[in-house]
């Protein structure tokens, strides 16, 4: 186990956490009836909708509703892909600094400023370039730390050999419901309703990831409260 190798061992833990768990315990006693875990799963899909709504329509819709060339809406994506790199790195460095390894403070405050920066970019229709390039930045930077962070949190919740577990399912709903979702969803309510029905959309997304993420608040990991009893 790394903790014995690295000689560095959580709070409360004890020779019971590397005991290999059955495939119904794990599905039966840990992860069908955690409602904490099927809330930040359920939150994650709506995360991920505002992420791949965003990156995979920007060449799309910066050209034909902005009049982007191709060599600027290109541009425009680069920006927003790598802007996710220091995001991601950011919101886990911050979670650990200020909230002491509490996941969903910090994704509820990165997901509330990703729902501002795609206010903007909505809003900037015949705006100045640098406003579009700017908000796709602040998204790219802000939208894939609380994707990483729930990742993160699924852990917490669940005991360490039912982890593995516990993170295919946020990643299940968040690449089914999320992603695959949004490849062609997004062009449903771009034709039926304009880019203004995509945008509330994805408005609606950030407000709902961020509910469903905020009923974990007052939970405590399970090496906490393993401690505690």
């Amino acid at each position: 186990p790394v903790e014995k190798y690295k000689d560095d061992y959580p709070p409360g833990y004890s020779e019971k956490h590397e005991e290999t768990l059955t495939f119904r315990e794990i599905f039966l006693k840990y992860v069908l009836p955690n409602k904490f875990l099927w809330a930040i799963a359920i939150a994650n899909a709506f995360a991920y909708f505002v992420r791949y709504g965003v990156v995979n329509w920007i060449p799309t819709y910066l050209e034909t509703a902005k009049g982007f060339s191709f060599k600027e809406s290109s541009i425009a994506w680069s920006l927003y892909e790598y802007a996710a790199i220091p995001g991601t790195i950011v919101c886990g460095w911050l979670s650990d600094r200020w909230f002491k390894g509490r996941r969903a403070p910090m994704t509820i405050a990165f997901m509330a400023l990703t729902l501002v920066a795609v206010v903007v970019y909505w809003l900037n229709l015949k705006g100045p370039l640098w406003i579009d390039y700017a908000s796709l930045i602040a998204i790219g930077f802000l939208i894939y730390g609380p994707i990483m962070m729930i990742g993160l949190h699924s852990l917490d919740l669940v005991p360490k050999k039912a982890a593995g577990t516990a993170a295919g399912l946020t990643g299940l709903f968040g690449y089914v419901f999320g992603s695959a979702i949004a490849g062609t969803g997004v062009g449903w309510i771009a034709d039926r309703w304009d880019w203004n029905g995509v945008f509330i959309t994805m408005i609606a997304c950030c407000v709902l990831a961020i509910a469903f993420v905020a009923l974990t608040l007052g939970h405590r990991s399970v090496s906490d409260e393993r401690q505690s009893a």
